[in-house]
């Protein structure tokens, strides 16, 4: 079964229940305009338009076909999920988006879901992600500023978070968002090209050194886009390691840890992951609905140099150790 683990969904039904339920969740605005389906979140700018393939299955499943994908994980839109909202609307928007997206998906067999948590609360994302495990999602889709605007994920008020990640040996994708206060990004559409890396970079090198994945062993961390620079810098942080003699946890036992998708676009790049970390530790990715995904996702595996079952692994036989995926999910086989 060939599986893609990295790609982003919206339920229509969040627009259509979005004005009955609005009263949990007031600090969120969902609006139309001439720019398309935008929201917004307290202290925030408007979102970018909400791009309607985010919510075409038709759409999606065709490109599934061409592609030879059987089944696709999905998690959320970065951009929506609300931690800038205060915690207990945070609460309710976080299980809002998740009975959508599982109502949506019921019968969608094709489609495991990956849910969000509200991580601006530790003990509140920790509450949601037993009740999502429980509840047949696959694992959880999480940004790295838990803040919305900033925060870091190694801030001790999300350890009942990672303590329950751990416990349930949840797979957790870890999505870049927005690199915050960095006006050389503003030109180049260097958001997408550069900022997401080195948003990943910064998140993860910080859990790296804070010792998460030795302290929460049971946590399965999926990093989108190969991982960005760490599988290239891991030397360095290695060094910094070794000169700080001991303040810091040794970097190179957390990226044991680690799980990486395929979206790095070179073979070159592909290998070298491979090499780093091990094929066994790569899961196939689009990023699909986005320009800047992989689109032909298969073609980089197919041309890089793994043996068959190495090949396998990657495209589907990791990815179903990892995440639950759905139990009557569809294969063409």
């Amino acid at each position: 079964m060939i599986i893609d683990i990295h790609a982003h969904y919206i339920p229509k039904l969040v627009f259509d229940r979005f004005a009955t339920e609005h009263a949990r969740f007031p600090g969120v605005k969902l609006v139309q305009d001439d720019k398309g389906r935008r929201m917004q979140f307290p202290g925030g700018e408007m979102t970018r338009p909400i791009m309607p393939k985010l919510s075409d299955l038709d759409d999606r499943r065709a490109w599934m076909d061409k592609n030879g994908i059987d089944h696709q994980l999905v998690g959320g839109w970065l951009d929506s999920f609300g931690y800038e909202l205060p915690p207990a609307e945070g609460l309710a928007w976080s299980r809002f988006i998740n009975q959508c997206m599982k109502d949506a998906l019921v019968n969608e067999t094709r489609f495991t879901p990956l849910a969000t948590v509200p991580l601006q609360d530790g003990a509140m994302a920790a509450q949601v992600l037993r009740e999502v495990m429980a509840d047949g999602f696959g694992g959880i889709m999480i940004g790295t500023l838990p803040k919305g605007q900033g925060g870091n994920l190694d801030d001790p008020n999300l350890d009942p978070f990672w303590q329950a990640a751990s416990d349930l040996k949840a797979a957790v994708v870890l999505h870049p968002m927005f690199l915050c206060g960095e006006p050389r990004l503003a030109e180049y559409d260097l958001v997408n090209a550069i900022g997401r890396v080195a948003d990943t970079s910064i998140a993860v090198a910080r859990l790296l050194f804070s010792g998460h994945l030795l302290k929460f062993p049971g946590v399965k961390l999926v990093l989108s886009h190969g991982g960005a620079a760490l599988p290239f810098v891991l030397g360095r942080l290695a060094r910094n390691f070794t000169i700080a003699q001991g303040k810091y946890a040794d970097p190179r036992a957390g990226f044991e840890a680690l799980y990486f998708d395929s979206v790095v676009f070179d073979v070159d790049a592909f290998e070298f992951l491979a090499k780093k970390s091990g094929p066994g530790r790569i899961m196939l990715g689009s990023d699909m609905p986005f320009p800047i995904g992989d689109l032909e996702p298969q073609k980089l595996i197919h041309a890089a140099h793994v043996d068959a079952k190495e090949r396998d692994a990657i495209l589907g036989g990791t990815a179903q150790h990892i995440f639950r995926v759905r139990a009557d999910c569809w294969c063409r086989s």
